[in-house]
């Protein structure tokens, strides 16, 4: 694939969130929506509508036969992902696929080998590492600005979970899914504490069901070892909500400690500095306040077409992403067995 000329990108799935894709794909120069699928054909017709999109299908298969895309992004609950994973490497199309990549571990491991074997680019649209101020804090970490690392913290508080109406309005699935923090919420901060501090060697998690309305779990407390012994911890809870007048722009605040100082993420997105033995103070950063998480479905979409189109490098392929399916599942076991988990140091073998 040359320079000069653009992806053909085929959709499947026109739910809440797809909206988000869409629009991203539109407002790439070098890729090109040609064709929208649900089994709902009103939704797809209305996104199709919606976004300029001319065919529209409710069939996956027949989508892909007929447009033969250069790549297929799937935007659809996890239940559905081995299908049409399959069917993208049944035909030798490259796939970007929604988190979580799939129902269980060993599901996701056979959706690898499947792109594998098939010689076709399996990519997770894991976007939460593409949100702008985690951009920034990972520049500032690389620059020395905070010493040498030695913690981070989370506090999920989206306030979206109370009620015997929580989810409905957006994503109605979340109600009935077993496994819902750590699967669907949690697994977004596993791979950004990665992608900001490295690899994760151990876990210990305490989970816990607040809404009685909904099926899993939805708060707890998860503490992450590091390799570099560096610390981490996931506090989450869905019912209640931090200040910010859009409490799901971060879904919460972090604090990011190193030697130096320390980085704080607000509400509102800023990052606020407070060197060792100092005064903390805003630090200033450009970013656009658009969409979901500061428009990181689109800035995650530019990097895919990068690396397709350019040579450029790639994130979240799903050969490397499998390690946070890994981490997620050590979680669980950990919730289970109110023990530490020691997490495998040869996962980039599988």
């Amino acid at each position: 694939m040359g320079n000069g000329r653009s992806l053909r990108v085929c959709t499947v799935g026109a739910g809440y969130f797809s909206r988000f894709h869409h629009d991203g794909w539109r407002r790439l120069e070098r890729a090109e929506p040609i064709a929208v699928c649900d089994v709902d054909r009103e939704k797809a017709e209305a996104m199709a509508m919606a976004f300029g999109i001319e065919r529209v299908f409710d069939d996956a298969a027949a989508m892909l036969d007929a447009s033969r895309p250069d790549l297929v992004d799937i935007v659809t609950p996890p239940a559905s992902h081995a299908e049409l994973v399959g069917l993208a490497a049944a035909r030798g199309i490259d796939a970007v696929c929604q988190k979580p990549l799939a129902t269980t571990l060993e599901e996701a491991r056979a959706l690898v080998g499947q792109a594998r074997a098939a010689g076709i680019r399996l990519i997770v649209h894991e976007n939460f590492r593409f949100q702008p101020w985690y951009r920034e804090a990972a520049r500032l970490l690389h620059e020395g600005l905070l010493g040498t690392p030695h913690n981070v913290a989370f506090r999920l508080r989206p306030g979206d979970g109370q009620g015997p109406d929580a989810y409905l309005a957006r994503q109605p699935y979340f109600q009935g899914m077993e496994r819902f923090l750590v699967h669907e919420t949690t697994i977004h901060l596993i791979d950004t504490f990665r992608f900001l501090l490295g690899e994760v060697d151990a876990v210990f998690a305490w989970l816990r069901r607040v809404n009685p309305a909904i099926a899993g779990e939805d708060a707890g407390y998860i503490l992450f070892r590091f390799a570099s012994g560096a610390a981490g911890l996931f506090d989450g809870n869905r019912l209640n909500e931090h200040v910010s007048d859009d409490p799901r722009r971060t879904m919460g605040e972090m604090w990011l400690e190193g030697s130096g100082g320390v980085l704080r993420l607000d509400g509102a997105g800023r990052l606020w500095l407070k060197p060792h033995g100092g005064d903390e103070r805003e630090h200033a950063y450009a970013f656009e306040d658009r969409n979901f998480g500061g428009d990181c479905v689109h800035l995650l979409q530019r990097h895919v077409i990068a690396h397709l189109l350019d040579g450029g490098p790639l994130e979240n392929h799903a050969a490397s992403y499998l390690r946070n399916v890994e981490i997620e599942e050590a979680v669980y076991q950990s919730a289970a067995e109110g023990r530490w988990v020691t997490i495998s140091s040869d996962w980039r073998k599988s």
